[in-house]
């Protein structure tokens, strides 16, 4: 017989018959076989009428009667008067059974998190964000559909520009800020550029994440590393610091000014004049990260570096610690000498942001959302960081608590030798917490033992246990 096959409406959807074979009765009955087998037919579906699917086939109402008939008898359907033909409810795919797993024991994930680097994701301004979104997608010019200059949105880049200048002294014009997609595709633009300026070596702190070193050294980059102490990080040791490769020395070095990470320390004045002038004597180019610069609750907010030399520091920004890091949006605010190297580094079309996320983002600063949300949150983890100080008084009075004049951790310094037990000990009462040496670079061993405890990252509805885990593990 010559095939024939159609697309049948069943329960509201097309199905594909094939009939193939020497007979149309037996063609038929394979196909639907088929479709019930695969699952394509779940159990209880309605068939439709024997007039209708002869039609739809072009075959003979008895033949498709004949059909499903002998499949009834088969056990594949059923057909009651008035509930029409539907397949058996015993007819659905057997299934292999799955192999029983091998006996493991089940590690459980933490019931509390203290870990740093994460905001409250349950205080994200959900309601605000929608009507910033609904604003910005009314507002979105046709063109905002497209794929973009890789800069980034102009609407974005020109309230950043003067949100920053207004709360971070950055100087920032439109032209010189690049949108990116978090300070991780920030940092992996500025190492290309430097990669392809020839660039040997990137000097970073002593204490900071590996993650940040790898990028870096990814892009061929080597990154020394420069001591800490109580006044920050000691600046004034760039230029007597040797590329391990034995080239001219660094010609970057990456900086957390504002609020070292982890230690907390702020970079003193005279470190920050240290590593600008270090900077205009070498040609060297400064990338600091302002990653909680916002998040300041003791004094006036210390500002960018940037201000002081907007020709030799590139800035990276994000809305991962004031937002959230779901959003994958942040910024580069650079060198006019840098523009150009980075968009190339970058490519021909924004790719890495969504350009309706940008117009939000926009949007929600432009109308004063964002203050607001930073100003409430501000609040909110200055009681937290409270909290947690007259805890650690009151029930572990022989642990000291530094790095708290700014930020969303603090660092609780431990007895020598203490803190990979007080990190298992964390364990077993289901807290999971994070060590200071866990930052440390590897060419720098750590010099203390403390615990960088996150008291931004639990909900509030798992502060208090959070906190009651913690005092008990400590010595």
């Amino acid at each position: 017989m010559t095939d024939s096959w159609a697309n049948i409406p069943i329960a509201g959807v097309d199905l594909h018959l094939e009939l193939r074979g020497s007979g149309l009765r037996s063609g038929l009955m394979d196909a639907l076989r088929d479709a019930v087998r695969t699952g394509r037919l779940a159990p209880g579906t309605r068939l439709p009428s024997s007039r209708s699917l002869a039609g739809d086939l072009g075959i003979a109402r008895n033949t498709v009667a004949d059909a499903y008939a002998e499949l009834v008898a088969e056990g594949w359907l059923t057909a009651r008067q008035g509930s029409g033909t539907r397949v058996a409810r015993r007819a659905a795919p057997r299934r292999p059974a799955p192999a029983a797993p091998r006996t493991r024991p089940v590690r459980r994930g933490p019931a509390y998190s203290l870990m740093p680097g994460t905001p409250d994701l349950a205080a994200f301004p959900r309601a605000q964000w929608l009507t910033a979104a609904r604003r910005a997608l009314t507002a979105a010019p046709h063109e905002a559909f497209g794929y973009g200059d890789p800069r980034g949105r102009i609407e974005l880049r020109t309230v950043l520009a003067d949100y920053l200048a207004r709360a971070r002294g950055v100087y920032a014009d439109p032209g010189r800020i690049v949108v990116c997609a978090g300070f991780v595709h920030g940092l992996t633009l500025l190492g290309k550029v430097l990669a392809a300026r020839r660039v040997r070596a990137v000097a970073t702190e002593s204490y900071g994440l590996d993650m940040h070193r790898d990028l870096l050294t990814g892009a061929g980059l080597r990154t020394p590393a420069l001591a800490l102490d109580a006044r920050g990080t000691r600046t004034e040791d760039l230029a007597g610091l040797p590329d391990p490769a034995g080239a001219r020395g660094v010609g970057a070095v990456l900086l957390t000014p504002a609020h070292q990470f982890p230690t907390g320390v702020a970079l003193h004045p005279d470190r920050r004049a240290a590593a600008v002038d270090w900077a205009r004597g070498t040609g060297g180019l400064i990338l600091e990260d302002d990653y909680d610069g916002e998040f300041r609750y003791d004094r006036q907010p210390v500002g960018a570096l940037q201000g002081l030399d907007p020709e030799r520091v590139a800035y990276v920004g994000t809305a991962s610690k004031s937002l959230a890091p779901g959003l994958r949006l942040g910024w580069l605010v650079l060198p006019d000498e840098l523009v150009g190297e980075v968009l190339a580094a970058k490519g021909e079309a924004e790719w890495a942001s969504s350009a309706l996320d940008q117009l939000t983002l926009a949007e929600f600063i432009a109308s004063g959302a964002y203050d607001r949300h930073v100003r409430s949150m501000r609040l909110r983890y200055r009681r937290r960081r409270d909290q947690l100080v007259e805890a650690l008084a009151e029930r572990a009075p022989g642990i000291s608590v530094t790095g708290i004049a700014a930020g969303l951790h603090a660092v609780l310094e431990l007895p020598p030798g203490t803190e990979r037990s007080v990190i298992e000990a964390a364990a077993w009462q289901g807290l999971a917490v994070e060590g200071l040496s866990r930052f440390a670079h590897p060419s720098a061993p750590p010099e203390r033992d403390a615990l960088v405890v996150g008291y931004a990252t639990p909900p509030d509805s798992a502060w208090t246990g959070a906190l009651d885990a913690l005092c008990r593990v400590l010595p």
